[in-house]
């Protein structure tokens, strides 16, 4: 599926790598975790995996494969075929994501507007569709919705749903849950569980929020300064941390009773 392999990336206005050599991969429908504080160099991977480097203020090297197709190296022409199409990405901040002037059903179907040749009746039912399966109700409605008319909730919703209509194999969710309530939290994980039971969806998961990946993950990636320093199966990586960075994140996690929140 993906396939991460001594990834470098250093910007040329910095001393230190943002990525200091990480390898890892992602099995065919499995939820990965990538975890760390701000600055750890988790958002510079999902960005290397993306295609959205910016290349001309960075250098790197290693390979990124996904199902054996390079993607770090590539041409960016050959990336736009696989952006939407192969790989779906959630942001963090759907309303800066969307374009305010354009209805939100019209920015569910660009993909399919690049990608397909369905016709515009076609490309409209595949964006209700994909809108009913992230849970959104009164699809029509929401569909002629600009951005600005909809909860923070929805939004996010929306932009899974803009993710996953062409179904991709891979989808990189960047911080999903963080301007969210608790109760929408949980109704964004149990979604993203469903759309991965369902639809067979690899996914990895961006996130300093260690409680979030803990629900969601079967396997966690812990940065700190670029490298990984800690790599496996969620619920091991959780009860008995090797790290000790790892293990203060987990102390560091503000709960009353850490036994029964976990």
């Amino acid at each position: 599926m993906l396939e991460i392999r001594d990834l470098h990336v250093k910007f040329n206005n910095r001393d230190r790598e943002a990525v200091g050599g990480i390898s890892l991969t992602i099995h065919d429908g499995e939820i990965v975790g990538l975890g760390g504080i701000s600055g750890s160099g988790k958002t510079v991977t999902a960005m290397s995996i993306a295609g959205l480097l910016p290349r001309k203020q960075c250098t790197y090297s290693g390979d990124i494969l996904l199902n054996g197709q390079d993607l770090l190296h590539a041409k960016r022409s050959e990336l736009r075929k696989l952006h939407g199409k192969e790989i779906g990405v959630v942001f963090q901040e759907p309303m800066s994501a969307m374009d305010p002037l354009m209805c939100v059903g019209k920015q569910v179907e660009e993909v399919l507007l690049i990608h397909t040749k369905l016709s515009d009746t076609q490309r409209k039912e595949k964006a209700l569709e994909a809108m009913a399966s992230v849970d959104l109700h009164d699809v029509e409605h929401v569909y002629n919705s600009y951005p600005h008319e909809l909860s923070g909730g929805m939004l996010q919703r929306v932009m899974i749903a803009a993710a996953i209509v062409s179904e991709p194999s891979l989808l990189l969710l960047d911080e999903p849950t963080t301007a969210l309530d608790v109760t929408i939290q949980a109704q964004l994980l149990a979604l993203l569980k469903k759309l991965n039971r369902e639809r067979g969806m690899s996914m990895l998961l961006i996130s300093h929020n260690l409680n979030v990946m803990r629900k969601l993950c079967s396997r966690v990636a812990i940065m700190e300064r670029g490298v990984l320093v800690e790599v496996g199966d969620t619920e091991e990586i959780y009860e008995r941390p090797q790290h000790p960075y790892t293990k203060h994140l987990i102390e560091s996690i503000p709960t009353r009773d850490r036994r029964l929140s976990w």
